[in-house]
């Protein structure tokens, strides 16, 4: 049976996150209008939001994917931290609309929400936290940037819920003059969204800027450089984040001793080496540093 690539994996979990944001905005919209909550109708708002950055993910994971071409010799990787900027564009523009709708909504009277809606609620908040588990690990699996901006979106979603339930318990609870307490979650939720809208924004411009965030890896790859026989140490190691590959700059140390053919064989046998065992890196440069 043939492996399953990166790709096929983030695209799966991104048709997952589709389908699974359709239905609930479809359900969150109904059960709101229905219920007489706009906690709910928040909801279904920032689900509708969610369709459409999924859209955009699947596009990013797709054309970051492409090989490298004359014009982009590292590949197209960078489209994806791109995507992951628009992504959070949508996040904030659902929360902006959540948190005007919430405060005309408190200024405006109308009645308590329906007590079924908090059973469409806690329905939502288990599935939304099991989808966030499933796609936040194959963010993990894939390095995904924008794949991790998508399960983040599951959260927040998973988040606005709980607060769409508590404050309709509330209103439930305390009865008359309490109306507005599930707008005033909504108002809390979008706050919420806003955060994570940081959260998510902050690892793609680090990938962006080339940040140096990458010790683990570099680690590891000081240990497997020093299991190739003839590479004697390494000195310089620097990684830049390029959709879901890792792109190294690595300074190897060889016997001053041998020839420039042998060096060039070192060279590419550790480049091997590396790519074998670590298989999420891509390109990988060595620079031959002599040792006396």
């Amino acid at each position: 049976m043939a492996e399953v690539t990166n790709e096929q994996k983030a695209i799966k979990a991104t048709y997952f996150s589709i389908i699974g944001n359709t239905s609930l905005a479809i359900i969150k919209g109904l059960a709101g209008y229905f219920g007489n909550s706009y906690a709910l109708i928040a909801d279904a708002i920032e689900s509708t939001s969610d369709i459409f950055s999924s859209f955009l993910v699947l596009f990013g994971i797709k054309y970051s994917n492409r090989p490298a071409d004359a014009n982009h010799p590292y590949g197209h990787g960078r489209a994806e931290p791109l995507i992951t900027f628009l992504v959070v564009g949508f996040l904030i523009t659902s929360a902006t609309v959540i948190a005007y709708e919430s405060v005309e909504n408190i200024r405006t009277p109308h009645g308590l929400p329906k007590p079924y809606t908090l059973i469409i609620l806690a329905g939502i908040i288990i599935w939304k936290e099991i989808s966030y588990r499933l796609v936040i690990q194959r963010s993990k699996e894939t390095n995904s940037s924008s794949l991790k901006a998508d399960a983040w979106h599951h959260r927040s979603d998973a988040i606005t819920s709980v607060a769409a339930f508590i404050g309709i318990t509330i209103a439930l609870v305390m009865g008359d003059g309490y109306e507005s307490a599930d707008d005033w979650a909504a108002l809390f939720a979008s706050g919420f969204i806003l955060y994570n809208s940081y959260l998510i924004f902050r690892p793609a411009l680090s990938e962006i800027m080339d940040e140096n965030l990458y010790d683990d890896m570099i680690e590891q790859i000081r240990k497997v450089s020093a299991t190739v026989d003839g590479i004697l140490g390494t000195e310089k190691c620097f990684i830049r984040k390029s959709g879901m590959r890792y792109h190294v700059d690595l300074h190897a140390l060889v016997s001053a001793s041998i020839s420039v053919k042998e060096g060039h064989y070192l060279s590419h046998k550790l480049q091997d080496t590396l790519r074998e065992k670590i298989p999420e890196l891509g390109n990988v440069l060595i620079h031959i540093e002599p040792v006396e």
